[in-house]
């Protein structure tokens, strides 16, 4: 399994994903509370931001444990952005342990983050070609693919995952994306929770598990898709 973490709101740091919160992406590397698959995401990580200089995002992967990565804390406490997206790694038994393996995928404005495992026979039925032979990176494109097709970002993650759910029982999709403007995420597998300010147009934070101690934070359901932007977050059933 894997951790990840976007905001959506007023610009602020990749730091305060991954080095400031007290459960941050970092800490949750090496020490997750909730997870319910593995112990330790030491097999990667990878951070995305949207510069405003142009649509596609700004990425930095690597295939190394996070906290051994020495130009992150520099890059995070500059990187400032009003949509956000971070992620460390836990591989499935298996499959590459590569940058092109490690999370956010993307393809144009978006950014694709996978928190589980599947079967890739299955997801491959989705789509044409994938950046990795990893289960993850096969997830990512079938959602690239019906995002270039048209599709709301959120009804590809919804597509996807329903589609894969019942090919493959024991699939764990928890799936994260963004586009610069808004944020779209499914719990199916494994936990995701949403914090939100104290007006919807403050912005909101969704992460595996808290990133903090603050009160607010919500519990997202199973087999549930969330769906944030500058409106406010709408939840709803898989």
């Amino acid at each position: 399994m894997c951790r990840h973490a976007a905001w959506l709101g007023a610009p602020r740091t990749l730091a305060s994903l991954v080095h400031e919160p007290r459960h941050g992406l970092l800490r949750q590397s090496y020490a997750p509370l909730l997870q319910r698959h593995g112990t330790v995401n030491a097999d990667g990580f990878g951070v995305g931001w949207y510069d405003g200089a142009r649509a596609e995002p700004v990425r930095y992967r690597r295939a190394v444990p996070i906290w051994t990565d020495e130009n992150l804390p520099g890059i995070a406490r500059a990187a400032r952005s009003g949509c956000l997206l971070a992620s460390v790694r836990s591989a499935t038994a298996g499959m590459p342990v590569e940058e092109s393996a490690t999370p956010p995928f993307a393809d144009g404005p978006w950014l694709v983050s996978h928190n589980g495992r599947v079967a890739r026979e299955v997801v491959r039925e989705l789509a044409d070609d994938a950046e990795s032979t990893c289960d993850s990176a096969w997830l990512a494109a079938a959602v690239f693919a019906r995002r270039r097709a048209g599709e709301p970002l959120g009804e590809a993650l919804a597509e996807v995952v329903t589609r894969t759910g019942v090919k493959d029982p024991g699939a764990r999709l928890n799936l994260l994306a963004c586009d610069g403007v808004s944020v779209a995420a499914t719990a199916w597998g494994d936990t995701l929770f949403v914090h939100l300010g104290d007006h919807p147009r403050d912005g909101v934070l969704v992460a595996s598990e808290p990133l903090d101690g603050r009160p607010g934070w919500r519990a997202v359901p199973e087999r549930t898709l969330v769906l944030a932007s500058p409106d406010g977050v709408r939840i709803r059933p898989l």
